[in-house]
């Protein structure tokens, strides 16, 4: 990877395209300290520390922090990858986005104009509900309209800003711009936290340094089931018909049809934390109910130190996984493209039993990806629950299998994405 890039440094439109997409990188790191007028970031920051396995916690992880600082862009890139979920949904539900979707490069245009759009209606719900918790937990700092405006005008202009510098890096950097923001977001807290990890080393004494040991092998460890998990693919065996044409023979080749074990990525994991971190989040948002209370025993049921919630996270995952596949991946339109194309699977008719033979290994490898998913987003929380007992608490690990895959696929995604830009300018030190 590091000799990619080092080849890649010597091209100067390459250079030109990693540089841009750093200064990118950079500037969106300046906004996310950028404070807003009338907030106390401290206040709101020690709020975020007791609301331990939160869909808040889970949100500021991936935004660097910025979450729980108030800063410009505490939204971070939650309301363009929710706003492209429901675009993508909806291509599927409604027959006139179908249309446009298929309508090459113009009807690609015109969807990711109104993707901006629910972008923007998006953030403008989320940053208005933002204010109101705050206002709530005593964070804003001034009474009255104006202030609640300004605050609100801060948060949609910065989740506008963040949606730009991402199709900035699109259109002109390396890379997927939503991908290398959250990379660079999760990087961020590494340095804090390698430093509680040496001051758990130096000053826990043995607990300590079992503390330490612990962590550095699940996530070395982690780090390497997640490489393989992502390289992990099934290839099915395409032939391709042979026909004459005049006195030549075309066709005849053999091919495959990749299908990655981890398709969905990190997806079914976000969707399924969003939906197990609603009743902690709604409990933030109210009153702490009285111990011993039916509230206060469901509460328990749903925080990420129960048996309970493992067991139903694993559910979820494995349900979203095979739910995202199925909107996003089709069959019969890949049997149908290769019957156009001259192309069958061997022993396979085209058609019908094409697209049911690809739909039952795809049945297949779904749920072992979303095993391997499973265990990457449930060990840590495993864990977690038996070193609690004791005295010992994981918790800046219990999102920390979604944030190594993000981390692994962006970095994965990032050289793919080199080498193919160095293949196109035929330079021949990489292809050596």
């Amino acid at each position: 990877m590091l000799q990619t890039i080092k080849n890649a440094w010597k091209i100067p439109e390459l250079r030109a395209k990693i540089l841009f997409t750093l200064m990118i990188v950079i500037l969106y790191r300046v906004g996310a300290v950028v404070p807003v007028p009338y907030v106390s970031s401290e206040v709101l920051d020690g709020i975020m520390n007791s609301a331990s396995g939160s869909l808040f916690q889970y949100i500021n992880v991936l935004s660097g922090d910025a979450f729980s600082q108030a800063t410009l862009f505490a939204l971070s890139v939650s309301p363009y990858i929710t706003s492209q979920i429901i675009m993508q949904l909806l291509t599927i539900a409604i027959p006139a986005l179908e249309r446009l979707s298929k309508d090459g490069e113009e009807g690609k245009k015109k969807i990711n104009q109104i993707s901006r759009y629910v972008t923007i209606g998006i953030a403008v719900v989320t940053a208005y509900g933002y204010y109101m918790y705050m206002k709530m937990n005593g964070v804003i700092q001034a009474e009255g309209a104006f202030a609640g405006i300004v605050i609100v005008a801060c948060y949609v202009a910065g989740s506008a800003l963040i949606m730009w510098l991402a199709e900035m890096i699109n259109e002109k950097g390396i890379g997927n711009g939503v991908s290398i923001i959250l990379f660079a977001n999760i990087l961020s807290g590494l340095p804090g936290f390698l430093s509680g990890l040496v001051q758990q080393l130096f000053q826990g004494g043995w607990k300590g340094i079992v503390y330490t040991i612990t962590v550095i092998v699940i996530g070395l460890g982690m780090l390497v089931f997640i490489i393989f998990m992502s390289e992990s693919e099934r290839r099915l065996p395409i032939q391709y018909a042979k026909k004459v044409v005049g006195r030549k023979m075309y066709g005849g080749q053999s091919t495959n049809l990749p299908i990655k074990v981890n398709m969905s990525g990190v997806m079914p994991i976000i969707f399924a934390n969003s939906i197990l971190g609603l009743p902690t989040t709604i409990a933030a948002l109210i009153k702490t109910p009285k111990e011993g209370t039916f509230w206060f025993k469901f509460l328990n049921f749903f925080s990420y130190t129960s048996w309970v919630y493992v067991v139903i996270f694993v559910i979820l995952i494995i349900a979203f996984a095979y739910f995202y596949i199925a909107i996003s991946f089709n069959p019969v339109e890949v049997s149908n493209n290769l019957k156009r194309q001259g192309g069958f699977i061997p022993g396979i008719r085209p058609g019908k039993p094409t697209s049911d033979y690809i739909t039952k290994v795809l049945n297949k490898i779904i749920l072992i990806g979303a095993l391997m998913l499973c265990v990457v987003a449930a060990l840590p929380l495993v864990i977690n629950i038996i070193t609690s007992k004791f005295g010992y608490s994981l918790g800046s690990l219990a999102f920390g299998g979604s944030s190594i895959i993000i981390v692994v696929g962006v970095v994965i995604e990032l050289v793919r994405a080199i080498e193919a830009e160095m293949t196109m300018r035929h330079y021949k030190g990489f292809l050596e």
